[in-house]
């Protein structure tokens, strides 16, 4: 019995996959940010037009609807987006030109 044990060991790390590398070009996160940049209305991108010009860049939103979703949920919390309508990621954004760079609090700089 003690000899099967290191032999299933061995099997196991065997079975691990290489790290997949890294692919070039701009982040999700980018290409959205980009797309509501470009646009010129006052009233800003609907989710329906960013998905839009998405595809036109030539990513495929069909097969990762959810992955846009949560990139765009995601920016509206950072503060790189401003939803001016709607709940969720339906509605419609624009870039927030108020926002304040990061600074670090006093706590913070106790901390380090």
């Amino acid at each position: 019995m003690a000899e099967v044990a290191p032999a299933a060991a061995r099997a196991k790390a065997a079975k691990r996959r290489a790290p997949r590398p890294k692919k070039d070009g701009p982040t999700l996160g980018e290409l959205v940010v980009k797309a509501v940049a470009a646009s010129r209305e006052r009233s800003g991108v609907s989710s329906a037009a960013l998905k839009k010009s998405l595809t036109a860049i030539g990513y495929d939103v069909d097969k990762n609807k959810a992955r846009v979703r949560t990139v765009i949920r995601g920016l509206v919390a950072k503060g790189t987006l401003v939803q001016i309508r709607g709940t969720g990621a339906c509605g419609s954004y624009k870039i927030n030109k108020n926002r304040q760079p990061w600074r670090c609090s006093q706590r913070c700089i106790s901390i380090f």
